[in-house]
């Protein structure tokens, strides 16, 4: 259970990652200022922004300020 528990947060950690790439690359100056090495080198992988070791609360009233689809 452990596991699958694990498999399933980084699967949701990939997918808000996605997200949050698209975002800022729908906007005409990002766009304009990446070249084909940094489109090559995107990746939802990153996970820098990640605390594991620190508690921080969650708010399930509050949605991500990410654009509908």
């Amino acid at each position: 259970m452990a596991i699958l528990s694990l498999h399933l947060l980084q699967i949701s950690l990939v997918y808000i990652n996605t997200l949050m790439i698209q975002q800022v690359l729908t906007d005409q100056a990002w766009w304009e200022r990446m070249h084909p090495e940094d489109l090559r080198a995107l990746t939802p992988l990153i996970y820098a922004h990640i605390n594991p070791y620190r508690t921080f609360e969650l708010d399930m009233q509050k949605r991500l300020p990410l654009i509908a689809a």
